[in-house]
């Protein structure tokens, strides 16, 4: 049993992938999902289809391998931070006004809780403390408030509230243990101040789940890679297509695994940023750092033993995406992209290298400046309410504009990052390298850009597919392959690339677009209250 699988629930379509002791991926597979978009910035899924998915892209991935399923040592789960609803014996609730059933999950992206958060964050409770002073939308006690107060009678029927994580363990083993990571980032518990705080809870309108004891968001809190359970059960093996028993890992966020599987063994000294739909930065610390606007510190949310600060862009590769949808060139270069087999980002990127050195690509952008905040802005200011901005369009409608417009908008991604560094930095949370991973940045034009416009190098590890590996090393912990995801991580994860960062005027250039973002971002917070 020397081969580990990783299995990857994103946004938008469910992953696996089979590993070897080494780290090597000997096969893939996806599976989509469905996302239903409502008014009101209401985002839902079905966990019903999301685990067929799984099921689908796990035995595509036994199959591309060439593995037999009896060689399979153990399983890791990841997925987005999204609220799993159900009923007594695991039936699913409605969540939203359509009152179908199959739509029990509030993803990650919803913002519908905006009234609640606000009300939350106005009360000011000490576990505000570990989410960086300020909760936010994306989290799920405002997630669970808003589901008790607009459709009590899902919130009074539900048996379990899951993160999406923690519903794929159980519906693998039966075992209703949560992660420590997806508890403390995303449900409030504190590891180091006594887990569940009921004062919190009672405070905010969630009293029902102090008085219950928490039995149904989570009372047995374990390490990630911990064996869950008699491993898979009967049901779950035959519909994966895998051996009863096959042992279970508890799971990660997404972005979390992707930090595992990218890191390696020097995790405090390096941040982890996932490049994808939206972004997220990982900070691993020996001592908490509380940074404000920052999620954290968490204890054992990532790397045993460790503290983790947490932030990131809410929308990172989405708002390329949105960005440059509304030029006028956009489907144009879109059927050319089409043409030469190439999603539009990685198409503009390849003609944007066609203008030379990276002076010359940033050149483009002169002028034209974009504040990439289209659903909030998650770190460091922790505001839901952020919009967009962009300086310096004109009227010009043809394809290379477009390309300066997605020049200019991966400063604009970078800038964030920057950003984020620095204040983590002011609080003695410092980094000596950025590692990258994410669909997102895979491009060496978006990495360099990435270094030379945090002024930090960046690595790139040696799988193309990290979140995919973070999950298999636990389930090679939780196969007793490794003794601990330390080990795992040193073992199965490498560098393959390093990016130095610009200096001279390359260097001066961003040091002065980067001001001039700070000051869009100021005159579009106050530009909210005109």
């Amino acid at each position: 049993m020397t081969h580990f699988i990783g299995i990857d629930v994103g946004t938008g379509s469910a992953r696996a992938g089979v590993f070897d002791a080494h780290g090597q991926l000997l096969g893939a597979g996806k599976s989509d999902i469905t996302l239903w978009h409502d008014p009101g910035h209401r985002v839902e899924q079905s966990s019903a289809e999301i685990w067929q998915a799984v099921c689908a892209a796990t035995r595509s991935a036994v199959e591309a391998s060439g593995v037999s399923p009896d060689s399979i040592g153990g399983i890791g789960f990841d997925a987005t931070c999204s609220l799993v609803v159900l009923g007594e014996g695991g039936k699913p609730l409605p969540v939203g006004d359509s009152d179908d059933a199959a739509r029990d999950i509030i993803v990650w992206m919803d913002h519908r809780a905006l009234e609640q958060t606000a009300r939350i964050n106005h009360m000011g409770h000490r576990v505000l403390d570990y989410v960086g002073g300020v909760i936010s939308p994306e989290m799920e006690t405002p997630k669970l408030l808003w589901l008790k107060e607009n459709k009590p009678e899902s919130f009074d029927a539900a048996w379990q509230f899951f993160d999406l994580t923690d519903f794929l363990t159980w519906k693998a083993t039966g075992s209703l243990a949560r992660s420590i990571c997806t508890v403390t980032c995303k449900w409030t518990y504190v590891a180091k101040s006594g887990g569940w705080d009921a004062d919190y809870f009672r405070e905010i309108g969630l009293g029902a789940l102090a008085n219950e004891g928490f039995t149904r968001i989570g009372t047995e809190i374990v390490e990630a890679g911990t064996a869950l359970g008699q491993g898979l059960t009967e049901a779950a093996a035959a519909d994966l297509g895998l051996r009863p028993g096959t042992p279970v890992g508890a799971g990660l966020i997404d972005a979390h695994a992707g930090g595992i599987g990218s890191v390696g063994a020097n995790a405090s000294d390096r941040l982890a940023y996932v490049f994808g739909t939206s972004s997220c930065t990982m900070t691993t610390t020996r001592d908490p750092v509380f940074v404000p606007g920052v999620w954290g510190p968490y204890y054992a949310a990532m790397v045993p033993g460790m503290w983790l600060n947490e932030g990131g862009q809410s929308a990172a590769g989405a708002a390329i995406a949105q960005l440059i949808r509304h030029h006028p060139a956009h489907a144009e270069a879109a059927a050319l992209a089409g043409s030469a087999g190439m999603s539009l980002p990685d198409w503009l990127g390849q003609h944007a290298v066609e203008s030379g050195s990276m002076e010359q690509i940033v050149a483009r952008a002169e002028g034209l400046h974009v504040v990439p905040e289209f659903l909030g802005n998650r770190a460091p200011f922790a505001d839901p309410n952020t919009r967009a901005v962009i300086a310096g369009l004109g009227m010009a409608e043809d394809v290379e504009s477009l390309v300066d417009l997605y020049i200019a908008g991966l400063c604009g991604v970078a800038y964030g990052l920057r950003q984020i560094i620095e204040a983590q930095a002011a609080k003695g949370a410092q980094v000596s390298e950025v590692v990258i991973s994410g669909g997102a940045g895979r491009s060496d034009l978006v990495r360099q850009m990435l270094a030379d416009a945090t002024g930090v190098p960046l690595a790139a590890p040696e799988t193309d597919e990290p979140v995919l590996l973070g999950s298999a090393i636990l389930g090679a912990v939780a196969g007793g392959a490794f003794p601990e995801v330390s080990t795992a991580m040193t073992a199965m994860s490498r560098d393959s690339a390093t990016y130095s960062p610009a200096s001279g005027a390359l260097r001066q250039i961003h040091d002065a677009r980067f001001a001039v973002f700070q000051e869009l971002q100021a005159v579009a917070r106050r530009s909210r209250t005109c």
